[in-house]
């Protein structure tokens, strides 16, 4: 079975449906989890929400989510990202807020034989919204989780991380965070949407980057009056 992960979707619609796309073109997914942020930064909030529901099988809970549909943590978005969640907080309806609050932090399943955790940001403590930017910070989540695999995002940067040093790809016997970077606001340096694919059978991972038309999402950022620095973030995959 192959399972996509994708993350970070931040009400970006073209990128999200361009990530579609390419798995349904690939056949690449029995099974579509989404670690959350659904929303904020882009100005597409209510058809973003709608296609995740859709298509995922499970959803957890993301910071600006939490922001959007709870009014949690907006205090310490970045401006930009305020500004984001207001006007993404007025383009839903009361049932997606609903919906979009109820949001799980953690989420664990079995595919395949392998147990999995899926989390926003970090296994340890959800709603604290840590970035799991260094080995250091990295390396103590695993005594936070007993599956072999607990895939992260939040980041917005695609890496994995092995329970050892030197395991460089995912391969039967070692444990793993596994971050699949985000799909509607890279940042990385490549504007590309991406997705994690996890093959259950070959206990096998793949990064998968989608091209998408960056320029028209930015377009529609300034559209919507949001503020014009995210649009260009949208361009530079920064």
């Amino acid at each position: 079975m192959k399972i996509a992960v994708l993350s970070d979707v931040h009400s970006n619609l073209d990128a999200l449906e361009a990530v579609f796309d390419a798995l349904a073109e690939r056949g690449a997914a029995e099974v579509v989890y989404c670690l959350g942020d659904v929303v904020g930064y882009g100005p597409d909030a209510s058809a973003c929400v709608e296609r995740v529901r859709e298509r995922c099988d499970g959803v957890v809970m993301g910071n600006h989510d939490a922001a959007v549909a709870r009014e949690e943590g907006t205090g310490v978005l970045p401006r930009d990202g305020q500004a984001a969640a207001r006007h993404n907080r007025e383009q839903l309806s009361d049932e997606q807020l609903a919906w979009l609050a109820e949001r799980p932090m953690t989420l664990t399943a079995e595919h395949g034989g392998h147990a999995l955790r899926f989390v926003h940001a970090s296994p340890d403590a959800p709603a604290a919204w840590t970035r799991l930017n260094g080995f250091r910070a990295a390396k103590a989540q695993f005594d936070a989780f007993p599956e072999p695999v607990c895939f992260v995002g939040h980041t917005h940067r695609p890496a994995v991380m092995a329970d050892k040093l030197g395991v460089l790809s995912v391969r039967p016997g070692h444990r793993y965070l596994i971050n699949p970077g985000s799909v509607g606001q890279p940042r990385d340096g490549s504007a590309r949407p991406s997705v994690g694919i996890f093959d259950t059978d070959t206990f096998g991972y793949e990064n998968v980057r989608v091209p998408y038309n960056a320029d028209r999402a930015a377009e529609k950022v300034r559209g919507a009056g949001l503020p014009e620095r995210l649009a260009e973030r949208l361009l530079r995959g920064r």
